[in-house]
Parts: structure tokens; sequence; C-alpha cells
């Protein structure tokens, strides 16, 4: 899936949306944090933002969205991707609501990817979330419409219940922590993958396969977990709050991993949890 992969490429959703291939993470970021790197991805040529309604700063995200169409009159609001999340699962009227609300602090009309952000509170509690999810999408609050940090059990639940099914799945996917059974089944009911924390949370940057590679490459350690990652046909959600990594991190369309690359690469994995784990909640 990423041959000839650029920063403005896309993969089409299954119900027909594009997605840019790589986004700006800005999870445990300040307001003013996510507005000022929001915009300086932005200007980089970013055009995929990931947020969260836990993360609390939706609403400066959407403000320098908006702020960077303003200064760049050639552009639309269809032309950025902008994603948020459930805070939590707390039944069908009050996520309905918390999606409004999600809507309203952006100000930017409308939600391009909409997740449940995990799969706590039970199945009751997943499937009503979920119908809001489908409502919103129908209201035309939310284009798309997803699940974040499923495991197999989950994705098996809303396969049995005939709804539609998640376009998307954002998990804690790289090469210490690569849950073939999820990737596995994603991919059978095309729902791509999104990897929320790509760059393991810089907990293996002096990894010497990683450092081998990365020399080979005359690249970043950062920047091979990032390649790997569209070569394995995930999106990656690098986040950072220093303007030259943000730079750095979508420099990583003018190289290739070898067919040896991702085998060592692949091998790493150690079952890693790099932050939140609840792929296995009942």
């Amino acid at each position: 899936m990423s041959a000839n992969l650029t920063l403005q490429s896309t993969y089409k959703l299954s119900d027909g949306h594009e997605m840019p291939v790589l986004g700006l993470g800005v999870y445990e970021m300040t307001g003013d944090e996510a507005y000022s790197c929001v915009l300086k991805a932005l200007e980089i040529g970013y055009r995929h933002v990931d947020s969260a309604a836990w993360y609390e700063n939706e609403q400066e995200c959407g403000k320098a969205i908006l702020d960077f169409l303003k200064s760049h009159p050639e552009l639309k609001r269809e032309d950025i991707f902008y994603t948020t999340k459930l805070r939590q699962n707390v039944g069908y009227e009050a996520s309905l609501e918390a999606i409004r609300e999600s809507v309203d602090l952006s100000g930017l009309g409308y939600v391009d990817l909409y997740l449940v952000h995990g799969p706590l509170g039970g199945p009751a509690m997943r499937s009503a979330s979920w119908k809001a999810c489908l409502k919103a999408q129908e209201l035309g609050l939310v284009r798309s419409i997803g699940v974040s940090n499923y495991g197999v059990k989950h994705l098996q639940e809303m396969l049995a219940s005939g709804d539609p099914l998640p376009t998307i799945n954002q998990v804690d996917l790289h090469p210490f922590q690569t849950r073939p059974d999820i990737v596995e089944l994603c991919k059978k009911h095309d729902i791509i993958l999104q990897a929320w924390a790509p760059l393991v949370r810089g907990m293996r940057f002096n990894h010497p396969v990683l450092k081998q590679i990365a020399s080979q490459h005359n690249k970043s350690t950062a920047q091979v977990l990032l390649r790997y990652s569209l070569q394995k046909g995930f999106v990656p959600l690098p986040k950072s709050v220093k303007a030259e990594r943000i730079a750095s991190n979508a420099d990583i369309f003018d190289f290739d991993l070898s067919t040896k690359d991702i085998q060592l690469l692949d091998s790493l994995d150690e079952q890693l949890v790099t932050d939140w784990e609840v792929t296995t909640v009942p």
C-alpha cells in the first residue's frame, strides 16, 4: 500500500471518503500547544489532525484549522481531515449529545472521522455508542465513523450485530506491539488501521535493530518507525510539540524499507504496552 505515497496521498475508506495517509496526533497537548502545532503541521503540508474529547484541545485544533484556511484561500474545509473521539460510552442520548458538543467546539461544521475511543462499559454500552455514531453520520454531524482500541472480541461483536462496520480501528501499533490477530481481522473486513503510538512513545529509539536500519537508510529511528507503519498499510499519527520534529516526521516518503527490514522489525514484537491497553476488556 505504500508504493509512491506522498504527504498528500490518501486512502479510500470503505464508505468512500478519503483520508490522508499521515496525521498529526495531539494527545497530551495543552490548548496552546495544540493550536501552534496544528498550524505548523498544516503549513508543512499535513492535512490530517487527530484529536479527542479526552485531550481537551478540540476547540484549539479547530481554530488552528480555520485560521490556516483563512490564510490560504485556495484551500477549503474539505481539504483538511479532522478526527475526534467519544470520551466515554455513556448511552445513546448522552453519546449523541457529546458528538454534537465536539462538532460545536471545533467550529468546523462537521467532523471528518469520529471514533468511539475505547470498548469500556460492556457490549450494551458499546452498541449504544455505535448507534449514536451512526445517527450522527445520518444527521451530517460526522462523515466517517470508526472505533479505537477495539480488540478481536469487540470487532466480532460488531460483525455479529448486523450494524455497519467501522471504517477505522485506531490502536497502539508498532514493531514492539504488532497485534497480528487484530490486524488480520481488520484487513479481512476492509477496516483501515491507524497507529496511535507509531513512535512507541520514544521507548525504543535506541534499540540496536532500529538504529542499524536507520543508519542504512540515513534516516532517524523515528522516521524508520513511521515508514514501517506506512509499509504495513497503517496510518501513523505521530505526536510532537517541536516544529523540527513535526517536519521530520513528514520526511518519510523518499525511502523504502526492504522486505528484510520489515521482517526484522516484525521480529521485535514484545507486546509492549506504551500507554492505554483495553483491547481485551470484556
